[in-house]
C-alpha cells in the first residue's frame, strides 16, 4: 500500500510542477481558514499482538468486533502567515468500543480472554498535529503545497471480558511529510488532495484524502470525498497495523 501511495503522490507532484502557467497569484491567500470534516469510518484491517513476543496472541480486531461503521470527525485550523508560508493544526479524535466473541483464546497485555464469552474491544487513535507548509506553486486555478507535520499519536487498545481487562496505551511523536493540492478545474468546482505520511524503520503512517469541493462563495466551500489512514508499528512492545476508510463531508470557511 505504501509503495502505491508514494507513487501516486510523486506523479501528482511532478504533474503540477511540469504543467504550464506557473504564475504566482497576485492576491494574498486568506489569513485564516477553518475546516470541519465528518462521516463514517470503517476498518478493513486492525491486527494486534501485545506484547510482540510469544506470550502475546496475534489477532484481528476486525474479526473480533467487525468492520464498523463508526462516527468520526476532525477540525483543521489554518493560519497563512504570508503568501507562501502557513501553519495548520489538526484535531482528529477517534475512539470506539464494540463487542464480539473470540474464536480462539487471546493472550493480550498480560491477561487471557477465552472463547464462548463476549469481549468488549476498545480502540482509540487520536491524532493531534501541527504543520508548516510552503506554497510551492500558485495560479488562478491551482495551488500546490509542500511541508512537514508534527503528529502526536494518542492511542489505546483495551479488551474486557467480565471482570478481566487489560490495555495498552501509547502517546508518541511522529514526523510526517505534507503535500496538498487545490485545483479549481471549472467555475466553482475544485478538487482537493491532502497527504500526511512517512515510512521507515519499524513503522509507517499515511493519511490521504481526495475530495470534491463546491464554492458557495469566495469564503465558503462545501466538500465530500474519501479519506484513508493506514499504518502501524512492529516493535518489541507492540505489533499493530490498521487500515481505516472514511466517507467524509464538510465545510471550510476562509477569512
Amino acid at each position: 500500500m505504501k509503495d502505491s501511495v508514494l507513487t501516486i503522490v510523486t506523479l501528482g507532484l511532478a504533474g503540477f510542477l511540469l504543467s504550464p502557467n506557473s504564475t504566482i497569484l497576485a492576491q494574498d491567500p486568506p489569513t485564516f481558514a477553518i475546516e470541519i470534516e465528518g462521516g463514517p469510518v470503517w476498518q478493513s484491517r486492525n491486527d494486534l499482538q501485545i506484547p510482540n513476543d510469544p506470550s502475546g496472541t496475534r489477532f484481528s480486531l476486525v474479526d473480533l468486533v467487525g468492520t464498523g461503521a463508526q462516527p468520526s470527525g476532525r477540525l483543521y485550523l489554518t493560519w497563512n502567515i504570508s503568501r507562501r508560508h502557513g501553519l495548520r493544526a489538526l484535531l482528529a479524535p477517534l475512539s470506539f468500543t464494540e463487542t464480539g466473541s473470540p474464536t480462539e483464546t487471546i493472550n493480550f497485555a498480560g491477561e487471557t480472554y477465552l472463547t464462548g464469552s463476549p469481549v468488549d474491544g476498545t480502540y482509540k487513535f487520536n491524532s493531534w498535529r501541527l504543520g508548516y507548509r510552503y506554497l510551492l506553486r500558485g495560479t488562478d486555478r491551482t495551488r500546490l503545497y509542500i511541508g512537514f507535520t508534527a503528529k502526536i499519536r494518542d492511542a489505546k487498545v483495551e479488551l474486557r471480558q467480565g471482570s478481566t481487562s487489560s490495555r495498552k496505551t501509547d502517546v508518541g511523536f511522529v514526523p510526517l511529510l505534507h503535500l496538498a493540492a487545490d485545483w479549481r478545474f471549472i467555475d466553482a468546482w475544485r478538487l482537493l488532495f491532502d497527504f500526511d505520511g512517512l515510512a521507515g524503520g519499524p513503522g509507517r503512517a499515511f493519511d490521504v484524502a481526495l475530495k470534491l469541493g463546491y464554492d458557495l462563495s469566495d469564503q465558503t466551500t462545501l466538500f465530500g470525498g474519501y479519506r484513508t489512514v493506514e499504518g502501524g508499528a512492529d516493535v518489541e512492545s507492540v505489533y499493530n497495523f490498521a487500515w481505516l476508510h472514511y466517507g467524509v463531508a464538510g465545510m471550510s470557511w476562509r477569512f
